[in-house]
């Protein structure tokens, strides 16, 4: 998913996509990734002018292109990156909220209990045995830039840096995810649960365990036949409720999360064995799948209200 938190950050995007024909290469390729040659006999058009408009569209990160040497020669395939697009159509700086962000690393959970087939990896190799739950307290687990499991939970202690005395109106996580299937399979749904402060927010369903092309920033030594990318979702709780990519998924509001006034708070990602798709689930970070992120947490926060009296 392609987050716009401000229309003037939008630009590039909006401007990529004024064309006809950006909009059809786009089309062309949420079907499937296709190579600069495919492209331009699909669109009619000469190589020299697709580059041009390719270029357009990976500037503002709606394509990205990767090299393919599996045929004849080596061949710059394209394929299109986030699959939602989010605009934020209200001016945050309008606001008198404010926002503090931080990363979590994928391996840096605090506690877990997960059930095979599960693992865990850095960048550069596998942290012990695959399927041997055990390695998820092996000390290079805080290393890890992925990790599966079938059922089961990690959960993270996340800091909270919002200033003091302030109230916390929103809580924001992102993070690329999908099910894990015995090897690969983008049909296969998984009911993945969410917990703040131990508190149920909501469940969203993994389509799928995605395998069917390598991930932008899967590491070339990554086996092809194992999990390759996730989908970049976007965890929202405010006074509201409870929202995945903008759409509701429950009545929990920001003030059922006694977020205030605390140093840290418990973040969990769950499957469930009594869920009606037990599917599993993989965690990306930033040197594997699609996007270049560790799991982001950010906390909203209104100035000046309450006052210390009025705190959690």
């Amino acid at each position: 998913m392609l987050h716009i938190e401000k229309l003037s950050d939008g630009l590039l995007l909006f401007k990529a996509l004024g064309s006809d024909v950006r909009l059809e290469i786009v089309r062309l390729l949420v079907e499937r990734p296709m190579n600069m040659n495919e492209l331009a006999s699909s669109l009619h058009i000469t190589n020299g002018a697709l580059t041009t408009h390719i270029r357009k569209l990976e500037e503002c990160g709606m394509v990205a292109i990767s090299n393919d040497s599996t045929g004849h020669g080596n061949q710059k395939i394209c394929r299109v990156v986030p699959d939602k697009l989010l605009i934020n159509v209200k001016n945050a700086s309008q606001s008198t909220e404010n926002t503090c962000t931080i990363d979590l690393k994928v391996g840096r959970y605090s506690s877990c209990q997960v059930f095979p087939t599960c693992g865990l990896a850095t960048g550069e190799q596998v942290i012990g045995v695959v399927d041997d739950y055990r390695y998820f307290s092996h000390p290079d687990h805080f290393d890890a830039d992925i990790l599966w499991f079938t059922q089961g939970y990690v959960e993270y202690q996340v800091p909270n840096f919002a200033p003091m005395y302030q109230h916390i109106t929103q809580v924001t996580v992102s993070a690329e995810l999908s099910s894990e299937a015995p090897g690969v399979n983008n049909q296969w749904p998984s009911d993945i649960g969410f917990y703040i402060n131990d508190v149920f927010v909501g469940t969203w369903t993994s389509p799928g365990d995605f395998g069917d092309v390598r991930g932008i920033f899967t590491p070339d030594w990554w086996f092809p036949n194992w999990n390759q990318y996730g989908l970049l979702k976007m965890l929202t709780v405010n006074g509201q409720g409870t929202f995945m990519d903008g759409l509701k998924i429950s009545d929990v509001r920001i003030g059922d999360l006694d977020l205030d006034q605390k140093p840290q708070f418990n973040l969990r990602f769950s499957v469930d064995y009594k869920s009606a798709h037990v599917g599993g689930l993989t965690i990306f970070g930033k040197t594997f799948g699609n996007y270049a992120q560790d799991i982001q947490v950010s906390l909203s926060y209104l100035e000046g209200s309450p006052s210390p009296q009025e705190g959690g």
